[in-house]
Parts: C-alpha cells; sequence; structure tokens
C-alpha cells in the first residue's frame, strides 16, 4: 500500500512520517505533496490508497484537493490534517468523503488509531469492488449460462428479482406461453459434439427473431437435457407462424430438424411450469412416423396415451433365444412392430419407453450368459440417429440396428456354448461338489447349464465312468467317512450333512459302498489310530 502525505510546511509532512506505524499496517511506501497542484500529479501517477492532507494550503487548498479526490480517485481513503479546529473545514470534509479529521499538533496514538481504521476500511472496500468486478466479468463472459440458469429457475418457482426481469428483457404481461424445443443429438453433431456452440447458435437465431416481434425470450433449460424453452408475452395470434419461422431457421442454420411443441396459455408468471407441461406432453404424444415438413406440434386437449409394454413378449423373447436363430427375432419383432405402430402411429413417449426396456431386457439376458454388452446406455444416442433431416422416424433402419444386436448376441452365446462343451462337463462336476449335501435332479442341471438331460447323462458317464447319481453318492460317502474319522458327531447328524435325512438308509448305503457299517468303520479307524 501507498500513502500520500500533503502539507505545505515540511516539518508536519516529516513528523507524520515519522510518527505513522507504517509497516505494521502494510504500508511500504511513503510520498509527500508540499501543495494540492503537486498532490494531483503524484496522485494519478502513484494512485496512493490513504491521502493525508493539509485544508488551507497555496496554490490549492485541501478543499479543492478533496474535491478532486472525490472525483477522480475515489477509491482512496482521505484523512484530513489541519490546524484550524473550525465546523467550516470539518464540514467540508465530511462533504468530500474524507474518512476522518486530525488536528495539529497530531497525537501519535490517535493518527495510528486513526490510520489503522481507515486501512481497514480501504481493505474491505476493495475486498468488495473486487467481488463485484468478478461478479460482472463473470455475468459478461457467461451471460447465457447466468441467464439460462435464472430462467429455469424462473420457470421451476416465480422467485427472481424483479430487476432481472429487465435485465433479461423478460415483459411483464397478463398472458404467457411456453413452447419447447427438443434438441436432438444429429444437432449438437452439426457442431463436431460441442454441446455449448449449439445451444449459442440456436438461441442467437431464436432470439433475433423473438427480439424483433418483442415477444418473448428463448433459454437453454437446465433442468432437462436436450431442451430450449421459449416463453411468450406477446403476439399470441402469431404463435405457430413464429414458431414455424425459428423452426425453419433452425433448419436452415444446421440442416437438422428440431421438433417443437406448444404449451397452453396461463395468467400468471407462477403458472409457467403447467404451461411447460402441456408442451412436454404434446411432444411425446407427437406422432414420429408422420412425414411432415414442420414438426411444430400443438395441441390443446391431450389424449392420454395408453403405452405398450415390451416386457410382455418376455416368454417369447426366451424362445427365440433358446431357439439360437436370427429368424425367429425377425418374426418376433416383426409381430411387435405392427403392434406397436397400429394405424402408422408411434409417439415419442411409446419410442423412449421401448428403447428403455429393450436396454433393461438385453441387460438381463447379457448378465445371465456373462456377456460383455457394447450398447450405449443413452437413450438419445440410440434413438436419435433414425431421424431423417426432416425430423420423421426411421422405423426400418431403427429395425434394422435392432436386428444386428440380436445378430451379435446370438453369436457371442453360440461361441459360449462351444466353448462350454468343451469343459462343460468338469463344471458340472463342480456344480455337483458344491451341491452333494441336496437332491440334485438331472433337470436342474440341465437347467443351469443350458444342455439336454441326455447330452450331460451320455457325456457325464463316457467322463467319469459313472453315471451322476452314483458320483453323488461317491461324494456323499467320501465326506462322511471324513466325518467318522475327524469328529465325535452322532450317525444321524453326519447322515443329515451329507444329504441323508433316513440315517438308516444311510447306514443301508454306507454298508453297501463301503463292506462295512458307519460304526464299524469309526471303531477300525479308532483301532488303527
Amino acid at each position: 500500500m501507498k500513502v500520500l502525505i500533503v502539507d505545505d510546511e515540511k516539518h508536519v509532512r516529516e513528523g507524520i512520517n515519522l510518527l505513522g506505524e507504517w509497516e505494521q499496517n502494510g504500508i511500504t511506501e511513503i510520498y509527500e505533496a508540499s501543495n494540492g497542484e503537486e498532490a494531483i500529479q503524484l496522485i494519478r501517477t502513484l494512485r496512493p490508497e490513504i491521502i493525508f492532507s493539509d485544508m488551507k494550503m497555496p496554490k490549492m487548498d485541501g478543499t479543492q484537493l478533496l474535491e478532486w479526490i472525490k472525483e477522480n480517485q475515489p477509491t482512496s481513503k482521505t484523512i484530513v490534517v489541519t490546524g484550524y479546529d473550525d465546523y467550516h473545514y470539518m464540514r467540508k470534509a465530511i462533504h468530500f468523503g474524507s474518512s476522518d479529521y486530525l488536528l495539529k499538533p497530531v497525537d501519535p496514538e490517535i493518527l495510528n488509531q486513526t490510520l489503522a481504521k481507515v486501512v481497514k476500511e480501504w481493505r474491505n472496500e476493495e475486498e468488495e469492488r473486487n467481488s463485484k468486478t468478478t461478479s460482472y466479468q463473470l455475468i459478461n463472459e457467461m451471460k447465457p449460462v447466468y441467464r439460462d440458469r435464472k430462467l429455469t429457475q424462473l420457470l421451476n418457482s416465480d422467485n427472481l428479482k424483479e430487476e432481472l426481469y429487465e435485465e433479461f428483457g423478460f415483459s411483464k404481461a397478463q398472458k404467457y406461453l411456453v413452447a419447447l424445443v427438443r434438441i436432438n443429438r444429429k444437432a449438437i453433431e452439426a457442431f463436431r459434439g460441442d454441446r455449448d456452440l449449439t445451444y449459442f447458435t440456436l438461441l442467437n437465431v431464436m432470439n433475433e427473431i423473438l427480439e424483433e416481434k418483442e415477444c418473448g425470450i428463448a433459454f437453454r433449460y437446465l433442468a432437462n437435457k436436450g431442451e430450449i424453452v421459449i416463453v411468450f408475452w406477446n403476439q399470441f395470434t402469431q404463435i405457430e407462424e413464429l414458431l414455424e419461422r425459428i423452426y425453419k431457421a433452425i433448419l436452415n442454420v444446421i440442416n437438422v430438424s428440431c421438433h417443437i411443441a406448444v404449451g397452453i396459455e396461463v395468467d400468471k408468471r407462477n403458472k409457467l411450469m403447467n404451461s411447460y407441461q402441456h408442451a412436454k406432453e404434446v411432444l411425446l404424444n407427437s406422432n414420429i412416423l408422420a412425414d411432415e415438413k414442420s414438426k411444430v406440434y400443438r395441441q390443446d386437449v391431450i389424449q392420454p396415451q395408453v403405452l405398450k409394454n415390451l416386457f410382455a413378449y418376455s416368454s417369447e423373447i426366451e424362445l427365440a433365444i433358446q431357439a439360437g436363430e436370427i429368424r425367429a427375432f425377425e418374426d418376433l419383432i416383426s409381430k411387435i412392430e405392427k403392434d406397436y405402430t397400429e394405424g402408422h402411429y408411434l409417439s415419442w413417449a411409446q419410442l423412449l419407453q421401448l428403447e428403455n426396456e429393450y436396454l433393461v431386457i438385453s441387460n438381463r439376458w447379457f448378465e445371465h450368459f456373462h456377456i460383455t454388452a457394447k450398447i450405449s446406455r443413452h437413450i438419445e444416442y440410440r434413438v436419435d440417429p433414425f431421424f431423417d433431416q426432416n425430423g420423421t422416424f426411421q422405423l426400418q433402419d431403427y429395425i434394422g440396428r435392432t436386428i444386428r444386436e440380436v445378430s451379435i448376441f446370438l453369436r457371442k452365446i453360440k461361441r459360449k456354448t462351444v466353448q462350454k462343451s468343451n469343459n462343460v462337463i468338469y463344471e458340472i462336476e463342480k456344480y455337483l461338489e458344491a451341491n452333494f449335501d441336496r437332491d440334485v435332479k438331472l433337470q436342474e442341471i440341465s437347467n443351469h447349464f443350458y444342455i439336454s438331460r441326455e447330452y450331460i447323462s451320455r457325456k457325464f458317464k463316457q467322463e467319469f465312468n459313472v453315471n451322476i447319481s452314483d458320483y453323488i453318492v461317491k461324494i456323499r460317502i467320501n465326506r462322511a467317512k471324513a466325518l467318522l474319522k475327524n469328529s465325535e458327531l452322532k450317525i444321524y447328524e453326519i447322515a443329515n450333512m451329507v444329504g441323508y435325512q433316513d440315517d438308516k438308509y444311510f447306514r443301508k448305503v454306507f454298508k453297501k459302498v463301503e463292506g462295512v457299517t458307519p460304526n464299524e468303520f469309526r471303531e477300525l479307524h479308532i483301532i488303527q489310530k
């Protein structure tokens, strides 16, 4: 920090210089001037934070200097030092914003108390100035983001300060109406994936048209991905005409169609959400198969949709997977297509639900067969590529993509089945080892490994020279022998532990396999020890 001492008496300047506790207050530079004119030259060059000034000086007195400082260097803090205990000078000092008023001869304690107070005031004010400067810079640099955030808040709750409405050019009106513009993935790809540049460009196009008519404002709706909201407060009879103009302007700029839906009129700002929700329902109800030149939708009364459920086809999907042939899926997909597009109608809402359920079902089957999936989970990435330049959904292309994905899935299953067949018998052996203590049926093994019972029986006998039921008995008896040797458990307890609920039957099986009863086996083992 810098200090300037202005006084026509040299000994006064020197005295203040000697008495001040400069270092303690962060002051590193001290300058002197003998009159107001000289002081102004130094202030212009040095811009000192603290200025001590006499009131009565030649050429330019303290009153004139304080007035100049107030107009030209208002951030500096001034302290008047004078030998005149005169109300006139005190009033002038206060008028021109002086922080304090000291009388000569200056008391060191009062001087330093005043200095500390004024330095603190300057620092607080400087921090506030910096904060405001940073805020204004951010607002100017990020005006679109700031505007979008504030207007998103407005749509969700009418709690903006009145001055913000004027700042955004938002006019008060008797009626309002919301239109919704869907920004699809193709629009963003037109700007090489730069989402921010996409919105910046399209909002400029829209707001230029709206400003021309002084009828509304468009902003990026941050609460939902891929949406621009337009709030109208005028020109209600020309809404559709204006939106057609906006639709064509976007199409001309990026060569991509963006669907637009119109909400209902509302009479208060805090009802804007009602208009937005209506527009959203209109968009979700729109027929994406309709090959119309314009994709601006308006529907005053919305008929509730009854959406079809892909999970209703779960059993047929399972049968097609078991068949393992793409032809089975082609027949099934053809059936689903006919069901979903009855009357050549497919709504946005139905497509989104269909795609979401398709991903859920696919994921279940990928997990079931332990197959790694490389399918994007972002629905917009998966459906947007199938809208043509005019915004019409290309159903056959979409079906073709689905068939390709299913074909890849079936090929992966076949590869896994071939790999499994080479070692599946040993996997079955491990399964029996893990489940020997319960009644494992051949059908259970078949279901678990997706192999026929006949194949399992034949291959198991070839590999281990024993059928599965006898192999389970072998495992059980071996476990029972270990328990008989190394524990004091009762025979019926051991029988239960190895899978026999009837200990008499266990004793019978044990003797048949080992030639001795469980008790005889235990006694023999004890004697050997």
